[in-house]
């Protein structure tokens, strides 16, 4: 798909000329006369508006293989943009009233991939390649060689980083706005929860598709059974080691069990500046003083005058029970329920995002286990592929957003009024995070980052006939 080709208004356009190794497109509309270029490399699609351009006969169209070089010629191409010196096959009479713009193409592209489905037996990707690391870290050593050391910045000098805690609240409070609407949600929207496998399908009925890999599967042949989804089923909860000191000793294999376990998106928040009472933590005042690489001591903090008070510190939201959701009456409250969820969806990852840069979370590169801190933690819990002949120790490497706040990709319904899909016609469907669906099912409008998964652009075929005459 050339980009800028879906932008020409024009629907009788003839195709004048195709140069296969600079990829253009010359085309000439034959409403009103006007030239536009296309490129694929350049992002952007240019045209050439003729006021008075008379065409008398079709000659123009004939070229030969001197005029297409010097056509080519005449492209002097800069940046993004394209200035054009004369027109393919026009008289330079005509060229004289030539005006020229750009319209530039959207950043996201038309449709791309589904989600990969990772197996249990690979190992997760590097967010940054390994031999990209070691070069950044000879950089590091070879720029820093003869100068002397300095002091660490917040948070590695067990500081908090100020302007991060407002950021961390608001992170949590839209975690907890996400589950009460979608617990609202859920009693208009239907959610169907495989039995067996976490696969989850929005609509009243569950998809066709044989994909199930849970028990017995092989004997049901991969068919799922669905039951009605729980909010546990759309909201994966990660949970995480919560420490009392982030800067302290890993938490070794003995201990695994007398140490609590919180959601992990909870445990970033509170090592960002939340205070909750039912899981304290400790809050440096001074930087710690550094012995060795991997020994430090704490400053005397004696000194220090008394702590304010707490009440300048943002309320925190609490979650509402099953018990006392009330679903939105009519339809108008439906989608201004459904629009507050994508908004506090994307509010809670790109927060989130944003406090992963800053304070470091690690994910085991076999299995979804997932730890808070600089280092992860010696428990040897792993159960992945081949954990035998790791001992059952995690292979710790930086996380990504994905794995401390999982999308739960799930196929979009594109006609609500026949919601059961086709199973012959599974290429043509889309996906889409299960939260994103929900919402546009209760009538939200569909982000712009996520219609190329979604693939609305896509026509299906009403019969498997037509599906199987599309090349």
């Amino acid at each position: 798909m050339f980009h800028g080709f879906d932008r020409l208004q024009s629907v009788d356009a003839v195709i004048l000329y195709t140069h296969l190794s600079s990829n253009f497109i010359y085309v000439l509309s034959m409403a009103d006369m006007s030239c536009s270029l296309i490129s694929p490399e350049l992002g952007t699609t240019s045209f050439l508006c003729k006021q008075r351009l008379i065409c008398p006969k079709l000659g123009i169209l004939r070229c030969n293989s001197q005029q297409d070089l010097d056509f080519f010629d005449s492209f002097q191409l800069s940046g993004k943009k394209s200035k054009h010196q004369r027109v393919f096959g026009v008289p330079s009479c005509y060229q004289s009233r030539t005006q020229s713009f750009v319209i530039k193409c959207n950043n996201n592209p038309q449709n791309v991939d589904l989600p990969r489905y990772y197996s249990k037996k690979e190992k997760k990707p590097f967010p940054v390649p390994i031999l990209e690391l070691r070069r950044a870290a000879r950089e590091r050593m070879k720029s820093g060689k003869g100068q002397p050391k300095r002091a660490a910045p917040p948070p590695k000098n067990g500081l908090l980083v100020q302007r991060m805690i407002p950021l961390a609240y608001a992170v949590l409070n839209a975690r907890t706005t996400l589950i009460n609407n979608l617990k609202r949600l859920l009693k208009v929207v239907p959610v169907q929860a495989c039995k067996y496998c976490n696969e989850i399908h929005v609509g009243p009925v569950g998809h066709p598709f044989r994909s199930c890999r849970g028990p017995n599967s092989s004997i049901r042949k991969g068919k799922h059974e669905w039951v009605n989804a729980v909010v546990e089923d759309i909201i994966v909860q990660i949970e995480a080691y919560h420490l009392y000191d982030r800067l302290g000793k890993r938490i070794p294999h003995e201990e695994r069990f007398s140490v609590p376990r919180i959601p992990a998106l909870t445990e970033l928040c509170i090592q960002a500046g939340v205070d909750l009472p039912e899981y304290p933590t400790k809050r440096r005042r001074k930087p710690i003083i550094r012995i060795s690489k991997s020994e430090f001591i704490d400053a005397d903090e004696s000194e220090l005058p008394d702590l304010p008070s707490q009440d300048s510190k943002p309320m925190l939201l609490a979650e509402t029970p099953d018990s006392e959701i009330i679903p939105p009456s009519d339809k108008q409250q439906i989608v201004l329920v459904a629009e507050e969820t994508l908004k506090v969806w994307e509010k809670m990852r790109m927060g989130a995002n944003r406090l992963m840069k800053m304070y470091p979370v690690r994910v085991c590169g076999y299995c979804p286990e997932i730890h808070v801190g600089p280092t992860g933690h010696k428990a040897q819990n792993c159960g992945a592929y081949k954990h035998q002949q790791r001992n059952g120790q995690h292979g710790w490497q930086s996380a990504v957003l994905d794995d401390l706040i999982p999308p739960r990709y799930v196929w979009h319904v594109p006609n609500l009024e026949e919601p059961l899909l086709q199973k012959e016609l599974r290429n043509f469907y889309g996906q889409a995070p299960a939260v994103v669906e929900i919402c546009v099912q209760g009538g939200a409008a569909v982000p712009e980052q996520y219609k190329p998964t979604m693939r609305l652009d896509v026509g299906i075929p009403s019969s498997v006939r037509e599906a199987e005459m599309v090349v």
